[in-house]
């Protein structure tokens, strides 16, 4: 039997018309939550906007759902408008939240030395730590004279499909692996770092290398990307030796080992 009171939600919807029946369907208070959560998971990406119908074709929304749904983080302050634009962007709330785990992580201490290799190598170098089976990409320096969004890796990644996760993974504690991860990673072992190629074309090229923490464990990773008329196979040779030269000294300036969150991979 139908219940009474929702009879007339079914009558008048065709059964091809699922998504317009399901937009008038009342919500319960966790399926907002995932909703919102799934709006704010598309600004992972390091856009500087986005606009409604992105959203909504990212999330699998309707446009009008997609939109109310960021009026709301706006007035949360976990996104806002673009100044003259129809797009959103983070918020400062998010940044509020952001910051107190950073300054735990000690980017206060090592930001400054990203910021110098950036400077030696004219090119963004960043910092990732992992976390659950991803690696996180904390911070980016770019150089004085900028760069390219080429240059700037994802927000984050599975740790097995990033450059900087299996700098991270080759140092760490030995685990069972795929043959062919097992073997790249004792390959990364002997060379002192990880190289990928990405892009369809194999148009840039991916470096990192390990920081360690005072407990000689992996506590993060430098990485380098660029295209590869700028990471050629001589700039490679100059560039990785000072990357871990940053790496050492990121090391050295984390703060003592019980104090640091640790590696989990």
């Amino acid at each position: 039997m139908t219940p009474r009171g929702t009879e007339r939600w079914h009558r008048g919807v065709p059964s091809d018309d699922t998504e317009g029946y399901r937009a008038m369907t009342p919500r319960s208070g966790s399926q907002a939550v995932e909703r919102a959560i799934a709006v704010l998971a598309c600004f992972g990406g390091g856009e500087a906007e986005i606009g409604v119908s992105s959203l909504a074709v990212r999330t699998g929304l309707p446009v009008s759902t997609a939109h109310r749904i960021a009026q709301a983080l706006v007035r949360g302050r976990m996104l806002e408008r673009v100044p003259g634009g129809e797009g959103y962007r983070v918020g400062p709330g998010l940044f509020s939240l952001a910051v107190p785990p950073l300054m735990r992580l000690g980017v206060d201490h090592w930001a400054p030395d990203l910021y110098a290799l950036a400077a030696d190598i004219d090119l963004a170098a960043s910092l990732g730590v992992a976390r659950s089976g991803e690696v996180l990409s904390l911070f980016s320096a770019r150089p004085p004279d900028g760069c390219c969004d080429t240059q700037i890796p994802r927000s984050s990644e599975s740790i097995d499909d990033s450059v900087m996760g299996r700098a991270i993974l080759a140092f760490g504690p030995a685990q069972p692996r795929p043959p062919a991860l097992a073997a790249e990673l004792e390959l990364v072992r002997r060379r002192g770092y990880a190289l990928e190629f990405r892009s369809e074309r194999s148009s840039v090229l991916a470096l990192a290398v390990p920081v360690f923490g005072t407990d000689r464990r992996p506590w993060g990773a430098v990485g380098v990307q660029a295209g590869r008329r700028r990471l050629t196979d001589r700039a490679v040779g100059e560039v990785v030796p000072a990357m871990q030269r940053a790496a050492a000294r990121i090391g050295r300036r984390l703060p003592p080992a019980s104090s640091v969150e640790k590696y989990s991979g």
